[in-house]
């Protein structure tokens, strides 16, 4: 038997940090090898990111842009200056270009798994509506891409939203750029022949409702999926880990690690 993964927790004192450390309690294929949260933060047997980095086979991250772009800097000068460099996973959402572009760079160096959303159901939505979208034609069915989370969430839409949007122009063959519609307000005129639109909700504590409706004249076509608890995107994260052990630098996603890119 190989031994187990060993994972360290960015921003462990987080709601999803905190669940990545709860999924992993009992598991004989990964265990906890370090933990640790903002710079300063201190306690609750926290180290810092050197030290987790040095400690981990993979570091599972749910925090922000700006600190996974760093951590993942981080991540890639110590496979240039040391032996051992973790692979990372990153679940954070709301990217920047030049954030996104600093963890491609970062990849040329380490395994990154990256992905807006860990689930497995999300991932097989993602295919059922990239296969709708290519069936049904774009000047009589209108699509909308519909999400609603907790109040706490700061980036909207959310990155499985977007996620799904790309499936959906991927299956129309047209780039979401070119045809997403993000925000109405005021008179805005008929839907534009094409169109993906986003609907957003943010409240309580709702953990993660997404829906794609694909509307004809005559009927209509919803796509969903819905998050129970927390448990499962950790659950997920923590596959990627598993999966990615051993892998070469590169810039992975759900679909590789679940067989659908092959």
């Amino acid at each position: 038997m190989s031994q187990p993964v060993k994972i360290a927790v960015a921003g462990a004192l987080g709601r999803m940090g905190q669940a990545v450390v709860q999924t992993l309690d009992g598991r004989t294929d990964a265990i906890v090898a370090a933990r640790f949260d903002r710079p300063g933060v201190e306690g609750e047997h926290l180290v810092g990111a050197d030290a987790a980095l040095a400690a981990a086979d993979a570091v599972i991250d749910f925090t922000v842009p700006e600190a996974s772009a760093l951590l993942a800097e981080a991540a890639a000068a110590r496979a240039v200056h040391h032996a051992h460099a973790p692979a990372l996973i990153i679940g954070s959402t709301g990217f920047t270009d030049d954030q996104l572009a600093r963890i491609d760079a970062a990849a040329k160096k380490v395994a990154i798994v990256r992905s807006g959303n860990y689930s497995l159901g999300i991932n097989m939505l993602m295919g059922l509506v990239r296969q709708a979208a290519a069936a049904l034609p774009a000047q009589d069915w209108d699509i909308e891409v519909y999400e609603a989370h907790h109040k706490r969430k700061v980036d909207a839409p959310s990155g499985t939203a977007l996620m799904l949007g790309e499936a959906a122009a991927g299956g129309r063959g047209v780039g979401l750029g070119q045809v997403a519609d993000r925000g109405r307000d005021g008179v805005t005129g008929p839907r534009k022949e094409g169109a993906i639109g986003f609907s957003v909700v943010r409240g309580g504590g709702i953990i993660g409702e997404h829906s794609v409706i694909f509307a004809g004249e005559s009927e209509s076509l919803t796509l969903s999926h819905s998050a129970i608890d927390r448990g499962l995107f950790a659950r997920g994260a923590i596959a990627a880990a598993v999966w990615v052990r051993g892998k070469p630098p590169g810039l992975y996603d759900m679909q590789d690690v679940l067989g659908f890119s092959r």
